[in-house]
């Protein structure tokens, strides 16, 4: 990525507020950044997040300007399977409580990027900033914060100003743009539209037999890929696991990808089931390279129950549940997952496409 901090933008310019919580905001994000840039190269682009920036650097490939302070506080992870509700609340609330202030300067630095238009996921911090620059904005994601944060409402009597102010910010917007496998969005229903747009994914490039050559993996095995983020998974003892010699566990290191002229997306295509806690981002890329999920429960987060009830409309998958997985016991699950029949629906996963256009659209139609 090349990426100039905080230096001034030509215009026209759109700005990215993108959740540093994971890589699931930010991957599909690069995605629509990227579609953007091939179809409208005299956009500039300005990216405010607070993602790792070794994702942005091997992924986003046009020149954008990046500021990399936190847009918003997201959940408090102990490790990809356990969270902190208590903590996440507490420094939601601390973040938004100066919202206002923070969205007046966020306001000042729009206007001296020339911004026309900004897209949110889903930091309220975009569309309330947005709103104070006189630029349009929309809120592009699967999850508003506001339902997320709902679940831990016994830490909410601390917080009593948190959600009505995270969903004033969202009422600023003039459209959220929806994804698939979504929750939230009560904040849009009166003032605004909702346009449900389709799956953002990142598609493999390369086939499967050569990705798997270009990384030494065996090409006669069934691979079985574990992916749990930046997070990792405590207490997981992959010596232990219960596989017979026809199965292979892929342990490639992300840089050894990029090294090998391939993309995360590419190793997935390149698998035959990835074991995963669920998040819209492996999902959507296991859709788009007709790989399986072997999924287990990720704690008290509310976008788990959406996305558990809605994979198996669109891909093969097995549940395993937290102590399985940390035992061992995954061969149960990753046969269920790889003999399943084919899902029933077969979405089509061209959101960046889609919503590139719409943003184009709608920055040379003002």
């Amino acid at each position: 990525m090349g990426t100039e901090h905080r230096e001034t933008v030509k215009a026209p310019a759109v700005a990215f507020y993108i959740s540093g919580h994971g890589f699931g905001h930010a991957s599909r994000q690069i995605e629509i950044i990227n579609t953007l840039a091939r179809r409208r190269p005299d956009v500039a682009i300005f990216v405010r997040t607070s993602v790792a920036r070794w994702l942005l650097d091997r992924t986003v490939n046009p020149s954008v300007v990046l500021d990399d302070r936190p847009v918003d506080t997201g959940i408090v992870q102990i490790d990809s399977l356990r969270l902190d509700a208590a903590a996440s609340i507490a420094q939601a609330d601390a973040f938004h409580a100066t919202l206002g202030a923070r969205a007046a300067a966020e306001a000042v630095l729009l206007r001296s990027q020339d911004v026309r238009f900004v897209v949110a996921d889903a930091p309220p911090l975009g569309c309330a900033a947005a709103a104070l620059a006189g630029i349009p904005s929309v809120v592009v994601s699967n999850f508003t914060w506001d339902w997320i944060y709902a679940e831990y409402r016994e830490h909410l009597t601390s917080a009593p100003a948190l959600l009505p102010t995270i969903q004033a910010a969202y009422r600023q917007a003039e459209a959220a743009w929806r994804l698939p496998m979504h929750g939230g969005f009560e904040s849009f229903l009166q003032a605004q539209s909702i346009v449900d747009v389709p799956f953002v994914a990142r598609h493999a490039t390369h086939a499967q037999a050569g990705t798997r050559a270009r990384l030494n993996l065996p090409q006669d095995r069934r691979l079985v890929l574990p992916s749990f983020g930046g997070y990792g998974v405590g207490g997981l003892d992959e010596g232990s696991l219960d596989l017979d010699s026809s199965w292979h566990v892929v342990r490639v290191p992300d840089r050894s990808i990029y090294d090998a002229g391939l993309r995360y997306e590419d190793l997935i295509r390149a698998v035959d089931v990835v074991v995963t806690k669920p998040g819209y981002g492996i999902i959507a890329e296991c859709i788009a390279n007709d790989t399986a999920i072997v999924y287990t429960s990720r704690g008290r987060f509310a976008e788990y129950a959406v996305l558990a009830r809605e994979m198996p409309r669109y891909l093969r998958c097995a549940y395993l549940d937290n102590d399985a997985l940390l035992s061992g016991r995954w061969r149960a699950a990753l046969e269920a997952a790889v003999t399943a029949p084919r899902a029933p629906e077969h979405p089509p996963t061209n959101g960046a496409e889609v919503i590139a256009d719409m943003i184009a659209a709608r920055i040379y139609s003002a």
